[in-house]
C-alpha cells in the first residue's frame, strides 16, 4: 500500500518503519458511545460449544487450541476458555432475573473484561492490496469486515440442465479412513488428484460425464452458482419443494491453498462435503464441529490467535456506531498469515441480492477488539 505525505520528514518517519505498520493488540481505553443489539442467548450457544471443543486439549487439535503464536498476543487457553464460559454465566444469570443482558452494557463490559484494541496488520495487507480498493484503503486502527453468509440453495437429487454440479462426499477410497489415515497415502488418494476446475470440468463434458461419480458419492446437484456458494462459505443449506432443509458442510479438502490473488471461480481449492444436522463452523475434520450462528460468529486467523477468541466489533450501519459480541469460531482458506480481517457471519440468504439487501447498511470496516474475562 503506497505512502503518501505531503513532507519528505513525513514520509521517512512514517514509512520507513515497518513497525507502525504491524499488528498490535493494546490495551483499550473507554468504549465510544453506540447501540448494543442484543443477541446474547445466541452468544452463550456459540461460546459453549466453542469452550467445549477448547476443553479437548491441544493435543487433539494444536493448530487451533492454542493461545496465539504471535508474540505479539499469547494467552494461556484456559482463560480464552474462562472467558467463554463467564459469557454464558452471565446470560444465564441475567436471564433468571429477567434483566436486560449485561453483555451489552459497556460499562459491565469494561469492569469484567480486558479489552485489547487490535490493529490491522497493514504490512501483510499491502502485500496482497493490488486491484483490492478495499485494502489499498485499509484504516490504520480498522479491520476489514467482511460478511460470510449460508447458502440456502435450490438443490436436484440427479444431474439437470438447471444442476450440473454436485456436492461429494468424501471419495470412495477414504470414505473409511481417518483423516491421518487418509493424509498419510498423499495423493495415491482421490482428494488429492483433482483441482476443482478439473472436477468441474469432467462434469461439464459428456464424453466423460459421470467418472467423479465412479470415485466420490453425489450428495447433492446444484447450480454452478450455488456451487461456488458453498465452496466459498463452507456450508450450503437446501431446501425442498416441501420446505424441508438439509444441511451440507465441508469435509476435508484436496491440500491446495486458497489463493487470495485469483477469483473465487478460478481457484483450485475444493471441498468435499458431509451432510450434517445445523450450519457448523470450525473443526478439525466433519466428525466434530463447532455449532455456529449468525451474528454472533466471526470468522479470523486462528492459526495465530487461538480459536475461541472473544471479540467485539464496532461497525458503522446506517451511519450508526453499532457495537456486537462476537466468538472467533470459524476461520476459512483467506485466514493463514490475516491478522488485518475479519469475517462476520452475516444470516441465511438464497442469493447474493438477498445477502446485498440485507447488508449495503453496513460498513467494510471495523474497530475490534478482545476481551478476557480479568483475573
Amino acid at each position: 500500500m503506497p505512502c503518501r505525505f505531503r513532507s519528505f520528514l513525513g514520509a521517512l518517519l512514517l514509512c520507513s518503519t515497518p513497525a507502525l505498520a504491524a499488528p498490535a493488540f493494546l490495551p483499550a481505553k473507554a468504549l465510544a458511545n453506540g447501540q448494543w443489539p442484543d443477541h446474547s442467548d445466541a452468544l452463550c450457544d456459540v461460546a459453549a460449544a466453542t469452550a467445549h471443543y477448547l476443553a479437548q486439549g491441544a493435543a487433539y487439535d494444536p493448530a487451533a487450541i492454542h493461545g496465539g503464536t504471535t508474540r505479539r498476543l499469547q494467552t494461556p487457553v484456559a482463560r480464552i476458555r474462562a472467558t467463554l464460559e463467564f459469557v454464558c454465566a452471565v446470560q444465564a444469570e441475567d436471564e433468571q432475573l429477567g434483566r436486560p443482558s449485561r453483555l451489552t452494557d459497556p460499562e459491565f463490559l469494561q469492569s469484567h473484561f480486558e479489552l485489547l484494541r487490535w490493529q490491522p496488520d497493514r504490512e501483510r495487507a499491502a502485500t496482497l492490496a493490488s486491484g483490492k480498493p478495499l485494502l489499498q484503503n485499509l484504516p490504520a486502527d480498522r479491520l476489514l469486515m467482511t460478511k460470510y453468509h449460508v447458502q440456502i440453495a435450490t438443490g436436484s437429487q440427479q444431474q439437470t440442465a438447471a444442476t450440473p454440479h454436485a456436492l461429494y462426499g468424501l471419495p470412495y477410497d477414504e470414505a473409511q479412513l481417518s483423516l491421518e489415515e487418509a493424509d498419510a497415502l498423499g495423493t495415491r488418494i482421490t482428494r488429492y488428484q483433482f483441482g476443482k476446475q478439473a472436477v468441474v470440468a469432467e462434469e461439464q463434458a459428456p464424453a466423460s460425464a459421470g467418472n467423479m461419480v465412479q470415485r466420490a458419492p453425489p450428495l447433492i446437484w446444484l447450480s454452478r452458482t450455488n456451487l461456488e456458494g458453498a465452496l466459498l462459505q463452507g456450508t450450503a443449506v437446501v431446501e425442498g419443494a416441501a420446505g424441508q432443509k438439509r444441511y451440507f458442510n465441508v469435509h476435508r479438502n484436496n491440500g491446495i491453498a486458497y489463493d487470495r490473488t485469483r477469483k473465487p471461480q478460478e481457484q483450485e481449492r475444493y471441498w468435499y462435503f458431509k451432510e450434517v444436522p445445523g450450519v457448523l463452523g470450525y473443526g478439525k475434520d466433519a466428525d466434530y464441529k463447532i455449532p455456529i450462528k449468525p451474528l454472533v460468529t466471526v470468522a479470523g486467523d486462528i492459526f495465530q490467535l487461538g480459536l475461541g477468541r472473544l471479540v467485539l466489533l464496532r461497525t458503522e450501519e446506517s451511519g450508526r456506531p453499532t457495537y456486537r459480541l462476537n466468538v472467533m469460531a470459524d476461520t476459512g482458506g483467506a485466514f493463514h498469515d490475516n491478522l488485518y480481517q475479519i469475517d462476520w457471519l452475516s444470516g441465511y440468504y438464497r442469493d447474493w441480492a438477498g445477502y446485498h439487501a440485507a447488508n449495503r447498511h453496513i460498513g467494510d470496516y471495523a474497530e475490534a477488539w478482545l476481551l478476557l474475562k480479568r483475573e
